[in-house]
């Protein structure tokens, strides 16, 4: 599983930066992204809702599924397919009781035991975990996981775990191997100055795609 998770301002710090972030859903949703976490939390509810609504439309036709960041009831008024939850936000339990069993649940996670507990309620659908690796999202303390716990994680857990923070094609592999049913980003996403977004999509989603696959089939070589 590959997930986009969104940051506008990564993108822009202009009032085109939306519209940029919805070109951005287009091309990742055409390059096979699976997941797309909308996580804007500086916007209001109006307009969380007006973007949700903007990028469900234009992963439209396509696999890739749509999820609001920690706001059920913008996700569900959205029409997305699912809402990602903070460590610190409501239970997935409660979510759950909300968007019935046709809408995701995903939650963020930080450690070995918030992965078991969060799995533990069998309301989740999947987990990000994270910070693996130093990341420019985070500030230079934000703790950093080891591949380790990530086994940990990965073994211990019912639901598919997928890792964030730092993750490049070259770490992909590791990730994989480590027992990563995939992986999470922003900037992994964004296009260098020069390039072409579509194109840089498409050959960054490929990659993954095989750096994971090659990582899963060593870990089942070697055990």
């Amino acid at each position: 599983m590959i997930c986009l998770v969104t940051d506008r301002r990564r993108l822009s710090m202009d009032a085109d930066a939306t519209d940029r972030l919805v070109d951005l859903v287009a091309a990742a949703s055409e390059a096979g992204v699976d997941l797309v976490q909308i996580r804007e939390r500086d916007l209001s509810a109006r307009d969380l809702f007006a973007l949700a609504r903007r990028c469900v439309q234009a992963a439209r036709g396509t696999p890739t599924k749509i999820v609001v960041n920690d706001r059920v009831d913008v996700a569900v008024a959205a029409g997305a397919h699912g809402v990602h939850l903070r460590g610190d936000s409501l239970s997935s339990a409660a979510a759950r009781s909300i968007v019935g069993r046709n809408m995701l649940v995903g939650c963020s996670v930080h450690s070995v035991k918030e992965a078991m507990t969060a799995s533990a309620t069998g309301a989740a659908d999947y987990l990000i975990l994270g910070t693996l690796f130093a990341t420019a999202s985070k500030p230079g303390e934000h703790p950093v996981l080891s591949l380790d716990e990530l086994a940990e994680a990965a073994s211990a857990t019912k639901v598919p775990v997928l890792a964030i923070g730092g993750i490049t094609v070259e770490r992909a592999e590791a990730v994989g191997r480590a027992g990563a049913a995939g992986v999470a980003g922003i900037g992994l996403f964004i296009r260098p100055d020069g390039s072409v977004s579509r194109e840089h999509l498409q050959t960054v989603v490929g990659a993954l795609r095989s750096a994971l696959r090659i990582g899963v089939r060593h870990d089942a070589a070697t055990t």
